[in-house]
């Protein structure tokens, strides 16, 4: 049989597209899982820089589909059209080559994994084109980010008075309230109010709640309570990351979605650890286990200290106030919760802090709930302050919305 000129050409050409479209969403979810993997493995300075890399990965992972799909507005790099690229090799491309930049540590590691996920995508020009795409993206993202004053110098000066000791350990983002975010318009947009005062019944309530149910060999502590403190005092990208993952493999959903929803949610996240480090060093306020064991300090009767008392896991090296669990987790619960729309979907999860364990939950806002009752079992947050985190999340997640995930112009 003689093939006509005319339909070879139209069969190579259908070659190129099903190169460039046939790859399921999971490439999407795979190089995020991979590179969650891969940023965990760096043990970068601490967990801002952590959710910093994470958001760059995932803004350069979706600038590179987006460039194949021409589906969202919302692109912050305007490169070219690029319809016949791979998105499995754009993805692949852009994940990898974020890395590399962003975790050298890993370097060796991040290029095996590529070459093997790489090898696996048919060898043509799409293919090409999608390596040479990913890599602009990545290049064109961690440009933007270049300024962003993650690398500001840490200038902080412990209260004392001279020739007195005091802990020699910094605290860590002293200076993260000071980067410039992805979508607020500046750090200090959405900083509360003040704590409450140490003569007040919030504060009674609160101080005394901890003291009891975060106290290291609590009684009070129920089984539950302890498996989900144990389960939220992991708190880098991969925890809720894991749960962005459990919706994207909903049915229906696609590579452009997936994309625009990790992205988002990244920035959303990033951009919360900038907010709440703007609000903790600006109030600057103790932590239980120095106002449990300085309570005698206060001239508070409501409020009995314990000189001995210790957290039921280790308190983390910055301010109390508010809750970064809580903001984070109400952030990128705000974005999953406009992206599932009225459809049901349990979302799950697992953790580093509870191998083994998984959590479901039938909507987003169980799991912010339940991530403040974590952080006041775990011993390192008030109550107030986890309402509060929870509070500036939604606002922020709200924004982040309206301003970047309803923007889809084709399907």
């Amino acid at each position: 049989m003689t093939i006509s000129r005319g339909a070879r050409r139209n069969a190579i050409a259908l070659s190129i597209f099903l190169a460039s479209t046939a790859i399921a969403a999971d490439v999407v979810t795979d190089a995020n899982a991979k590179a969650g993997d891969f940023i965990a493995a760096a043990k970068l300075a601490h967990n801002g820089a952590n959710y910093r890399a994470a958001a760059i990965v995932q803004v350069a992972v979706f600038e590179a589909v987006n460039a194949v799909t021409g589906r969202f507005p919302n692109a912050r790099l305007k490169l070219d059209p690029a319809p016949s690229a791979s998105i499995d090799a754009a993805v692949l491309s852009a994940t990898r080559s974020a890395l590399v930049a962003l975790t050298p540590s890993q370097q060796a590691q991040v290029e095996a994994w590529y070459a093997e996920a790489l090898a696996a995508v048919l060898e043509n020009p799409a293919k090409a084109a999608g390596v040479a795409l990913g890599g602009k993206a990545a290049a064109g993202v961690l440009a933007l980010c270049a300024g962003d004053g993650s690398n500001l110098p840490e200038t902080w000066k412990p209260v004392t008075t001279p020739g007195v000791y005091v802990a020699t350990p910094l605290p860590l983002m002293t200076q993260w309230g000071k980067r410039n975010p992805w979508v607020l318009a500046r750090p200090d947009q959405l900083r509360p109010g003040p704590p409450p005062s140490l003569k007040s019944e919030t504060w009674a309530h609160d101080f005394n709640e901890i003291k009891t149910l975060g106290a290291k060999n609590s009684a009070a502590r129920t089984a539950e309570q302890t498996a989900a403190a144990k389960f939220w005092e992991a708190s880098a990208p991969a925890i809720y990351f894991g749960i962005v993952r459990s919706f994207a493999a909903a049915p229906g959903r696609d590579v452009g979605e997936n994309a625009h929803l990790y992205a988002v949610v990244a920035m959303a996240m990033d951009d919360a650890l900038v907010a709440v480090m703007d609000a903790k060093y600006t109030y600057k306020f103790w932590r239980p286990i120095t106002a449990i064991r300085n309570a005698d300090r206060t001239q508070n009767r409501a409020t009995e200290g314990n000189p001995g008392w210790l957290p039921f896991i280790d308190t983390p090296p910055h301010p109390e106030y508010p809750c970064a669990h809580c903001i984070v987790a109400s952030a990128a619960a705000t974005v999953l919760e406009a992206a599932m729309g009225d459809a049901p979907a349990k979302l799950s999860g697992t953790s580093a802090t509870l191998p083994g364990a998984v959590r479901s939950w039938s909507k987003p806002s169980e799991l912010v709930a339940e991530v403040g009752e974590a952080r006041i079992c775990d011993g390192v947050h008030y109550r107030n302050s986890t309402v509060v985190g929870a509070e500036m999340g939604k606002k922020l997640g709200q924004l982040v919305v309206a301003k970047e995930l309803r923007l889809a112009t084709k399907p």
